[in-house]
C-alpha cells in the first residue's frame, strides 16, 4: 500500500502514516489510495482481455476502504457486448472489489476487444477510436 501511494506520488499521510490515519483521521489503519486502486482494476481487466484489450473508459465508486492485510477479491460480470459503427468490438463490464464478501468498490469498464484475428484495437486512431 505504501509503495503504491508513493508510486502514484500521493504523499497524503493517511496512505503511509499509521499514527496519522488512526489518530487524526479516525480510520482503523492506513488505506489504499485512489490511483493505486485504479491500477488494480486496470490490471484485472487487461489480464482478462490479454494484450489486445484496450481500455476505453473506466469509472469507479469507492464505498469503503481497503486496509493492509485485507484480501481483495475481484469479480466481473459482462453487462454488454457490442460493435460500434467503425467495427470496433466493445465489452462492458461491472467489476467489483470485495473484502470479506463486502463490496468496497464498483467499477464500470468499457474495453475494446478484437472482432477478428487480424483486428487490433491498439491500431485504431482518430475517427476509428471512439471510446
Amino acid at each position: 500500500m505504501v509503495l503504491g501511494a508513493l508510486a502514484t506520488r500521493d504523499w497524503r499521510p493517511m496512505h503511509h502514516d499509521y499514527d496519522f490515519a488512526v489518530n487524526r483521521n479516525g480510520t482503523q489503519d492506513i488505506f489504499l489510495n485512489t490511483p493505486n486502486q485504479a491500477a488494480w482494476f486496470e490490471r484485472y481487466v487487461t489480464d482478462w482481455t490479454g494484450p489486445k484489450g484496450r481500455l476505453g473508459r473506466m469509472k469507479f465508486r469507492m464505498k469503503g476502504s481497503v486496509y493492509p492485510k485485507d484480501r481483495m477479491v475481484f469479480t466481473a460480470t459482462v453487462e454488454d457486448v457490442s460493435t460500434d459503427d467503425t467495427g470496433c468490438g466493445w465489452v462492458s463490464l461491472l467489476v467489483t472489489l470485495a473484502v470479506d464478501g463486502v463490496t468496497k468498490t464498483d467499477c464500470s469498464v468499457r474495453v475494446a476487444l478484437p472482432t477478428a484475428p487480424d483486428d487490433n484495437p491498439w491500431a485504431r486512431r482518430g475517427d476509428q477510436w471512439q471510446p
